[in-house]
């Protein structure tokens, strides 16, 4: 599958969904430091800026390695880094993954999730050829599983 198919730029109305660059750190640290946002993650909150390097590092490693789709959510008005939404645990074999999101609290309940997701699906579907799209959440997150209802 031709690499760049991984380092996709996807517009919707109101978001830009791209690859994170070394940027964004201190936008994602300060998304992924509050206790509440990681609440029902399987990780602590981030503490140091070197979290959010990693990550991005270790992302864009992932998905050059065509393991994983991980992409900062920006906001087409200001520009700002909402938060990431992702396709992971990609088996090319079963053309199946997992979706996943996380987005900074004064973003939550604007409807993001649902605009980012089905831009997000249809890139899995129509681009990647998966099969499958799967999610795993914490059965306290209604939020999550709010969303992920619509999508």
């Amino acid at each position: 599958m031709p690499k760049e198919l991984f380092f996709p730029v996807i517009e919707t109305e109101r978001l830009t969904l791209k690859p994170l660059a070394i940027d964004d750190s201190d936008s994602l640290l300060e998304i992924f430091s509050d206790p509440e946002v990681m609440r029902y993650w399987n990780t602590a909150p981030w503490t140091t800026i070197q979290d959010a390097i990693d990550f991005i590092n270790e992302s864009n490693d992932s998905m050059r390695r065509q393991e994983s789709l991980i992409l900062g959510v920006y906001l087409k008005s200001t520009g700002e880094l909402a938060g990431k939404c992702m396709l992971f645990s990609y088996d090319q074999e079963s053309k199946r993954a997992e979706i996943g999101f996380g987005l900074g609290r004064s973003c939550w309940g604007k409807g993001y999730i649902n605009e980012a997701g089905e831009a997000l699906i249809k890139y899995g579907f129509d681009s990647l050829g998966l099969r499958r799209i799967e999610a795993e959440i914490d059965p306290d997150n209604q939020s999550s599983a709010k969303a992920l209802v619509k999508l």
